[in-house]
Order: C-alpha cells, then structure tokens, then sequence
C-alpha cells in the first residue's frame, strides 16, 4: 500500500525538527538536563524577537559576560539589557510603539545594537539601511516603510536631507557636544532601566535587498523560530561561550544572522565600525575569537596581508571563517586555509531565500569554488526554463530554494517566482557527481556571444588566480558581429606593468576560445557596494 504524499511530507518534517533539536543540542542552545531553560529560552525569543530575547537570556545567566565589543570597549549582557531597556522606554515615553517602523543606518557599534533591541522591545519593526545607500534610494525606503524612528551616524547626515516628520537620534557621533541633535546616550541617561511590558507581538525585521538595479526592496522577517537556529549550526560548528569577530556588516543578512546566533549561543561579539584586514586579525588574537564573518572581498584583503603580516598574530583560536554575501573565487578560499588551515565555511543564501546551502572545509577541500549542500531544514532543486526538475550532475539550471527563513513576499507586494514550494534565488547553478552544488552566476548575467552561453564568474575565477590580478569582472558588451562580446575589467596587484595581450592569452590557455575577453580595461579598484558585491553596470 503506497504511503499517501500528506502523511510522507508530515514524517519528514516531524524528522527535520528532530534533527533541528539535536543540532541545537550539540551545539549548546538546549541546556539538558535543565530542559525548562530551553523552554524559558524559546519563551522569551518569541515574546521579544531572536535579538533582544537572546540577550535577555544571556543576561540572566552570565551577566557579567561580555556580549558586545566596540571601539569605545567591552559591555556586558546586563548592560546591553539595561541600557536597551531604558531606550525603549525614553521611545515609549515619546510615543513611539508596537507595529511602528524603526530604522538605523549605522555602521556596526553599541548604538545599532542598542537600537536593534530596544526595537524588539516595543514591538516595533526594525529596518536595517544599507550605509551605501545613495540620497534618492534612503528617501525612497524610508517613505516606503514609513519610518516613524531614524538612528544614524553623524558621518551620514548630508544623506537624510529629503526624509521628513520622522523623529531622528545620533547613534554615534565624533563630536556630540557639537552635533545638535538629541543622541542615543541622551535618551538613555536618566531613564528607569527596568525591563518594559513585553509587546503584544514581535515587531519583526526588515532587512533591504542591495538595490544595485533600483530602489532596495524590503524583505521582512516577521517572526523567526528557535530552531531555525539549526540550519546555520548543522553545518557550521559554532558553540556556547566562545567570540565571534564580525567583519560583515550587520545590516546585511550575512552579518545579522551571525550575531543573532553569536547572541544566542552567549558568545562575545566584536564590531568595529570600518573594517581593516590588520585590525581583524589583532581583534582575534586579542579575544581569542573562534569565528570570523566576513563577505569574500574582506577575506582577500586579509590574505593579501601575505603570510609575513599575518604571522605577527595569533590566530590560532580561529576554527570558523563564515562568509557570504557573493561568490567566493577558489583561489581566495584556497589561500586562506594555506594560511589558517581548514576553516572556510562558504554560505549560499540570499536576503530572500536566507539559507540555501554551506560548503564545510571537508568539502571546499573536495571541491573549491563548492556553496556545499542544504542544511536542516533547507531544500534545493534545479530546473531548466520549462520548469522541469534537473537531476543529472553537472547540467545546469535555475536555483530553487525552500528554507523556514524565507521571506513571505516584499513589503511593497512583489515576490519571487516559486516552483513546487520553492522559491527562485536569482542564480543558475549545477551539483557535481558528489552532489556538491555550485553557483554558475545570476541569471540575468549569461552572456551570450556568438550563440556561446557564458556565465562571467568562471572567467572571473580564472582571472583572480593570475599572480598580477587582485581582482576582476567581466561583462558582455554589444558586439556587431557575435551579438555581445566579453569585457574584463581588471584590477592589478601594486607595481604589475600587466598587459591586455597577456589577460588574453592567459585566459586562452585555460578556457575555451569564446569564453576570451577581447576588451580588457585596467582599473585601480572595481565597483562595489556597502558589502562588496560587484556593481557590474558600471563596468560597460
């Protein structure tokens, strides 16, 4: 008798969040035998949001630890818990409450993260702005989400010139005395620090698309569950009580998922508010941090340090380098684990999809240049543009993800296109004989030359490995003859007199004839936004 497909889906998801749990047992989350503070702890996320119910919890158990780094110093989890609760109650004294949008375009530091929580609080939505974002694009989102709260940086003032009746707080300010404008401290000084009334519901979050074709849409993160947690921790071994340095930017999904986690699982974060390579490295020996969150171009300026630099540091605590946000090339990832052993964990996601799948060292060594396979919880599918199901190895098709963190649609309405329950990444992708998946490039970027198809990252791949390119990008410009031909927009490492000819001939070598860039542009840095994803419309 054939098992009906209802009862077939149901035993795999009473299955998932079987292994969902023993993930966040191994990992720690779940303090057995004390079973009732994992109770209390999935209690209190769902009252508060996963940011301020992690530091509550955190905050009863070890107060005195250390939770949050920053150039002004160490704050304990009981500081974090009162100082936010004294910000949002000074909110609520103003009237701001449940539902009601609050947003921050800051850069990582006390004042984001004390936003961030006092936001979860009172309920109220949290938007995180893009510190790349241009003048129209902020006044375009903020009009959009109707943002009642604005915590900014004094360095972005000049951006906020076209956003009106929304109540504006200097989050970190150079020169406070001088500024004019009310700060968080103000607002946090002489405020009863006791813990507010819980909200009637999370407030949720709102993360921005990068907005490099347009106006950033929102995609909002309504309510996130505990054991969600388990889709980054099955195949990233973070664990309780350790510290994380967070190079990523916390406004982009990479960085926010792992200071979430970083908070739940009671680990010490370390910010600062511009990454610098060297500074990363001293902050690691310094707090003997256990993990790294980077997006790749932050990790090829670390290794572009040399080994000489590095060597000054201790970085022997390091076990995880967690990065996301764009394409890892190979040999960024390769010269990494020379220099720090096995640790790369390369995470493909999206800020719609979140999590898709992550390689671990076992499988980057296996495979470099690999995005590894889904995780618990997580679901990927290959399909051709007819919208059937690819399931030969190295055949490739239009990524579909399913993930219990993806988003339900933009706040404006849109969403993305599904298959089967599966929602469209944006990307092409194929999996190798070991089922190791592999991301081909964007959709929408396939050049097609001469009635050749080209995906741009496997020549940009090639091209980063050249000892005299730091980096590169191609694109496919009009071309009379073949309909486009391929542009390679190249950066050269200090004092290389590297000419067109030998990008050419170097590409020759290794790839097939019509994957050869016959123009070749030298620059001294290539185009990207806020969290290093390469702007390609401003390379033609």
């Amino acid at each position: 008798m054939k098992t009906p497909p209802a009862v077939t889906e149901l035993a795999t998801r009473v299955a998932e969040k079987v292994r969902s749990v023993g993930v966040m047992w191994k990992a720690g989350l779940l303090p057995f035998p004390r079973l009732d503070e994992g109770v209390r702890s999935l209690i209190l996320t769902s009252t508060y949001g996963p940011i301020a119910g992690a530091v509550r919890i955190a905050a009863r158990r070890n107060p005195s630890s250390i939770g949050l780094v920053d150039e002004h110093g160490p704050l304990t989890f009981d500081e974090l818990e009162r100082k936010s609760n004294a910000l949002a109650r000074a909110w609520a004294d103003r009237g701001v409450g449940p539902g009601e949008s609050i947003a921050a375009l800051c850069r990582d530091h006390r004042g984001l993260v004390l936003t961030m929580l006092a936001a979860n609080k009172l309920g109220a939505a949290l938007l995180l702005m893009n510190t790349g974002f241009a003048r129209p694009q902020l006044t375009d989102v903020a009009e959009r989400e109707k943002v009642r709260v604005l915590v900014y940086d004094e360095e972005f003032t000049d951006l906020l010139g076209g956003i009106e009746d929304v109540d504006r707080y200097l989050g970190w300010a150079d020169d406070p005395a001088g500024a004019g404008v009310t700060t968080l401290d103000d607002l946090i000084d002489g405020t009863d620090d006791t813990a507010p009334a819980a909200p009637p519901k999370p407030g949720g979050l709102v993360l921005l698309t990068s907005g490099t074709t347009g106006t950033p849409k929102g995609a909002p993160r309504p309510k996130i569950s505990g054991l969600d947690s388990a889709q980054f921790l099955d195949r990233i071994p973070l664990r309780v009580g350790e510290a994380t340095y967070m190079g990523a930017p916390l406004f982009h999904g990479t960085g926010i998922s792992q200071f979430i986690l970083s908070l739940a699982l009671g680990n010490t974060v370390v910010v600062r508010r511009k990454f610098d390579p060297e500074e990363a490295l001293r902050g690691i020996e310094q707090y003997r941090c256990t993990a790294l969150v980077l997006v790749p171009t932050m990790l090829q300026r670390i290794t572009d340090l040399g080994p000489e630099v590095i060597g000054k540091y201790d970085t022997s605590s390091l076990r995880i380098v967690f990065l996301a946000g764009s394409a890892l090339p190979p040999d960024i990832g390769n010269r990494a684990t020379e220099l720090f052993g096995p640790v790369i964990h390369n995470l493909y996601g999206s800020t719609e999809v979140a999590v898709a799948a992550v390689a671990t060292p076992e499988d980057w060594a296996k495979a470099p240049g690999t995005v590894g396979r889904p995780p618990v919880g997580c679901r990927v599918a290959l399909y051709d543009d007819r919208g059937a199901r690819i399931t030969e190895p190295h055949v490739t098709g239009r990524v579909f993800v399913g993930s219990g963190l993806a988003f339900e649609g933009y706040t404006d309405g849109r969403n993305k296109e599904t298959i089967d329950g599966l929602l469209a990444s944006g990307d092409v992708g194929h999996v190798d004989e070991d089922g190791l998946l592999f991301i081909d490039g964007r959709d929408d970027e396939m050049i097609v030359s001469g009635g050749e198809n080209v995906y741009p990252i496997e020549v940009e791949n090639l091209l980063v490995e050249h000892p005299d390119i730091l980096e590169a990008g191609v694109v496919g410009v009009p071309d009379e003859e073949f309909g486009q031909r391929l542009k390679a927009v190249v950066a050269r490492a200090d004092g290389s007199a590297l000419e067109a000819d030998a990008v050419r001939t170097f590409v020759k070598e290794n790839l097939a004839r019509y994957k050869v860039p016959r123009d070749v542009e030298f620059v001294d840095a290539l185009p990207r936004n806020a969290t290093g994803k390469l702007l390609r419309d401003k390379l033609t």
